[in-house]
């Protein structure tokens, strides 16, 4: 016979139990970043160097984090719709924002913008930049930086240039290399710079400045010559062609990307997730990959990306002031 004090004990023990085991412990796990998936979004269409660059990481981190990263592409009105989507999501670590050189020029390029980047997404990681060229048709008459501007002021009014798009680091790489080479040139934009490239091979359009990831196989076919990579070193990928600096002093820009998260998001999952994102850019098989797209990682802190993203947002928004382009 049990007492019906022993029971009553028994009854406490099994109720702490319950307490300890059934309840403290999922609570414990659902604190422990991340419980579920976490969605990575690209504010660009599927496909390119935005993709691949952010395919590669997040399958390293659902690997090493043990929950899946899955990439979601929210494209539209230069990478504000997607990042929107970010800025208004719950702080929790769960939504992050592929973040690009498109951020840190339409912080003042954009008038319309209804939000400050700066002060609504909270900067985790760097990933990669990605060198420009200016590339032109096989049959102008110039084989140098040098040669194209003599080119440009000896005939006014002849040359045309493509882009991806007002507003964007292709065109305003344009405007920046016009302005310091004290040349003119016609601006034509497109809708992706695949169509524009296609009309400097035809010889519809003399040049263009594109990322190396997207040209530098029709440079090496010899559809296309290269005559200047818009950073300050050689990309390795295009080692045979000097940097536009070396005529034109001081020039230099890049397409970057990076990673983002709202606001107020928890310190300590930024910097799991700034952790394992510099892990994966230190992985042979992901720093291969990167190499074999012209980029170059950006590793460091969370606060020393932060700093990267507002410096590169003063020089866009000098280059945007130099050239007196706005969104309409």
């Amino acid at each position: 016979m049990i007492s019906k004090r022993s029971f009553l004990c028994s009854t406490a023990s099994a109720g702490l139990a319950l307490v300890t085991g059934g309840l403290v412990a999922p609570a414990r796990a659902e604190a422990q970043f991340p419980s579920h998936a976490v969605k990575w979004v690209v504010p660009y269409t599927a496909g390119g160097a935005t993709d691949v660059l952010s395919r590669l990481i997040c399958q390293y981190l659902s690997d090493k984090l043990g929950q899946a990263f899955v990439v979601e592409n929210k494209p539209g009105a230069g990478s504000t719709i997607g990042t929107q989507a970010v800025i208004s999501s719950p702080p929790d670590g769960y939504t992050l924002l592929l973040t690009s050189t498109a951020n840190a020029i339409n912080a003042s390029f954009d008038p319309t913008l209804t939000f400050d980047f700066a002060k609504s997404i909270a900067p985790v990681a760097g990933v990669a930049r990605i060198p420009l060229v200016l590339v032109v048709n096989n049959e102008l008459p110039a084989h140098s930086i040098a040669e194209f501007i003599a080119y440009a002021k000896a005939n006014p009014g002849k040359l045309s240039i493509a882009s991806s798009g007002i507003g964007t680091s292709l065109h305003l790489s344009g405007e920046l290399f016009k302005a310091m080479a004290g040349i003119a040139f016609t601006h034509v934009p497109y809708r992706g710079s695949a169509p524009g490239l296609t009309d400097v091979m035809s010889g519809q359009i003399q040049g263009m400045f594109d990322n190396v990831t997207s040209s530098f196989e029709l440079v090496r076919a010899g559809k296309l010559r290269a005559l200047g990579v818009t950073t300050r070193d050689r990309s390795e990928i295009l080692p045979d062609v000097p940097p536009i600096a070396d005529t034109l002093p001081g020039y230099e820009t890049t397409s970057f990307y990076g990673v983002g998260a709202p606001r107020d998001t928890p310190r300590d999952v930024i910097d799991l997730l700034n952790k394992e994102i510099n892990a994966a850019l230190a992985d042979p098989a992901i720093k291969r990959r990167i190499a074999e797209l012209g980029a170059i990682p950006i590793t460091g802190n969370a606060s020393e990306f932060g700093a990267m993203l507002a410096g590169e947002t003063e020089r866009w928004r000098k280059v945007v002031e130099l050239s007196g382009t706005k969104k309409e």
